[in-house]
């Protein structure tokens, strides 16, 4: 699975941006979708993740309530929606794919997930 993350870039605080994230595979509704990022110096951490049918979403405390995570497996793609930025939403996101087929099973753990992105920076600044 190839996945390539676009949309980011520089919004001021209180603003929004919708992150893109393209699936290269037959299979993509039998993966969870992650959104993960990192911030300079800082280790990665989960930020989001959507289940294969796109009727699970689960979200870090940090973004519950501001962000929104979803799915359109027609065009095996995933959205993060982000609104209210805040400057310690500053950061490089990656998605990530976690082969789960027919099972309810996610993970917000970064080492459990198979493939990756190249990541989108996003920075949220006055």
């Amino acid at each position: 699975v190839q996945l390539l993350a676009s949309g980011g870039g520089l919004v001021q605080p209180g603003g929004s941006l919708r992150l893109s994230c393209a699936a290269s595979s037959r299979s993509f509704n039998n993966y969870v979708i992650g959104w993960f990022r990192q911030a300079p110096g800082k280790e990665r951490e989960y930020v989001a993740a959507i289940r294969p049918s796109g009727l699970n979403t689960l979200y870090a405390d940090s973004v519950r309530g501001r962000f929104t995570i979803s799915r359109d497996n027609a065009k095996n793609t995933v959205y993060l929606q982000m609104n209210s930025l805040k400057p310690e939403d500053t950061a490089v996101y990656y998605c990530a794919a976690l082969y789960v087929g027919s099972t309810a099973y996610y993970s917000s753990s970064p080492d459990e997930y198979n493939y990756w992105g190249q990541g989108t920076l996003v920075t949220v600044s006055s």
